[in-house]
């Protein structure tokens, strides 16, 4: 399939959103609704909630503690390390991540702010499809990326059907893939590319029940189609995206997802952090 990439639209470009990712909707929708104790938020990431949620407590004045593991990349750290936020780097996945700051919300009465399964972080993330909708979207289907599913799931929670959202995952890191198959939330192993961003070993309940519910399709794409897209990203529109923000194009690109005559098809991009450097050509 040839794609030319042209008339890109601001809404469509979430990879240009404050600190490289919609992850800022979640973190200011959770924080600005209160109250947070004195000891301020934690939350874990694979880097991108973990950025946003330092940047928002920044912002309002409010400690916080992140937790991210050591596969996050060095890009990911060094945006966290700048908003003033503490950061812990541990090792493993983001599981381990999430284990360190649940452990230190019980230690010390910090508010956690969870990356994806929390209604406050998906109603932020829901957001984004609010505004696509009143800014003229004309695709009948949106094509997204999944990791936990927060982004997902507050755009299906909006739409709620309106428009035909098709879950995107890499094929070493599908946990919402798996967890459709199986009918119930499972564990996943998570690995390749994406897995900084999109490595959650299992998908939140809240997007399981909405992606079932309203019979989401999901596809899953190769880290050479990732990367193939991140590449033709920067090639054709010099838009650098990491390879979470490339996955969902990378759908169209390999033909895991094809679209049926006069279907018209947007494509999110989600993401801007990239562990490696622009690309050369």
């Amino acid at each position: 399939m040839e794609i030319a990439l042209v008339g890109f639209r601001r809404e469509s470009l979430e990879h240009l959103q404050h600190t490289g990712s919609f992850k800022a909707r979640g973190a200011f929708n959770t924080l600005i609704r209160g109250p947070v104790p004195e000891a301020g938020v934690v939350a874990a990431s694979g880097g991108n909630h973990g950025a946003a949620v330092a940047f928002a407590a920044a912002r309002l004045g409010i400690p916080a503690q992140i937790f991210v593991p050591e596969l996050a990349g060095a890009s990911k750290i060094a945006l966290i390390e700048r908003t003033g936020a503490s950061l812990t780097v541990v090792p493993g996945q983001y599981a381990d991540a999430l284990e360190a700051a649940l452990a230190y919300e019980a230690r010390t009465g910090a508010m956690q702010v969870h990356a994806y399964d929390a209604p406050a972080t998906v109603a932020g993330q829901g957001t984004l499809a609010r505004e696509w909708e009143a800014q003229g979207l004309a695709a009948g289907t949106v094509l997204i990326a999944v990791g936990g599913g927060g982004l997902i799931g507050g755009s299906l929670a909006w739409w709620q059907g309106a428009r035909k959202v098709v879950a995107v995952e890499p094929e070493t890191s599908c946990s919402l893939h798996a967890a459709l198959a199986a009918g119930r939330v499972v564990d996943v192993e998570v690995s390749g590319v994406a897995a900084n961003a999109l490595g959650s070993r299992r998908c939140g309940d809240i997007c399981f029940g909405l992606a079932q519910e309203l019979r989401v399709p999901s596809v899953l794409v190769t880290d050479a189609a990732i990367v193939e897209a991140q590449r033709l990203l920067w090639r054709e529109a010099r838009l650098l995206v990491e390879p979470a923000g490339a996955t969902a194009l990378a759908a169209l690109l390999s033909g895991a997802y094809v679209p049926g005559p006069g279907e018209k098809v947007a494509v999110l991009l989600c993401g801007a952090n990239p562990v490696i450097e622009p690309f050369s050509d």
